[in-house]
């Protein structure tokens, strides 16, 4: 069939093994110190390893592939997972689901507050498409200095959501797609857009907007605005 795939310049390859960790399905490895796609059913075409790659040395192409097999890559992914083989890629981008409710193994917190991040890792273009954190969430798309700005953003923004955090400015790119294919691909309960009232934070917010709208479901979803000095625009 005719698809978007990517494509890997070999002699552009710096050998850093950075998208071989970023895919998730496991379509990358790492052959003779350069990266190689392994296996055409399992790359999906949302670009994971794209924005990875230091050296430009990744693309995408449409022509003649494999299809997608969803199926293949969950099977083949229980199987390492089964056979106890220790994890590989960056640490930072294994997926992780914190349990808040019952996380009786940390120390008193009577004076201090609890964290509300419920999954790991949370920046956008980290975040698989895919995790089982997604089935039933509700939403937070926030951009990243909101938790700064202000105080009680874990217990009021946070508390009982999976959370992206990004900066379209600093990132320099459109996180619509990405959004779009995790709220197409799994159960979203709602989606909450929390941004500064700075105008680069707009980028976010359109994007968060033309997601939803390209998902072709019907969310209930709202936008906060945060004022640089911590307050609550409007809600």
């Amino acid at each position: 069939m005719l698809r978007r795939i990517i494509r890997i310049d070999r002699e552009k390859c710096n050998g850093c093994g950075a998208c071989a960790a970023a895919c998730h399905e496991g379509a990358i490895g790492m052959v003779e110190g350069k990266a190689m796609l392994l296996r055409e059913d399992y790359c999906d075409g949302l670009g994971d390893c794209l924005p990875t790659c230091p050296t430009g040395a990744i693309s995408f192409v449409e022509r003649e592939a494999a299809a997608y097999d969803a199926q293949a890559v969950r099977e083949n992914l229980q199987k390492k997972q089964g056979s106890g083989a220790a994890p590989t890629g960056c640490p930072g981008r294994q997926a992780r689901r914190f349990d808040r409710a019952e996380d009786r193994t940390a120390p008193p917190r009577a004076e201090r507050s609890a964290s509300q991040l419920g999954q790991w890792p949370c920046q956008i273009q980290l975040v698989p498409v895919n995790a089982p954190y997604f089935d039933g969430a509700k939403l937070l798309i926030a951009a990243d200095c909101s938790a700064f700005a202000y105080a009680n953003f874990h217990q009021e923004f946070m508390q009982g959501k999976i959370t992206l955090i990004g900066c379209p400015k600093l990132d320099a790119v459109d996180y619509s797609e990405k959004l779009t294919q995790i709220l197409q691909n799994n159960d979203i309960r709602s989606v909450t857009i929390a941004r500064m009232e700075v105008p680069c934070c707009g980028g976010l917010e359109a994007a968060a907007k033309k997601a939803l709208m390209n998902s072709g479901k019907f969310l209930p979803w709202q936008v906060v605005t945060l004022s640089v000095d911590g307050m609550i625009l409007d809600r």
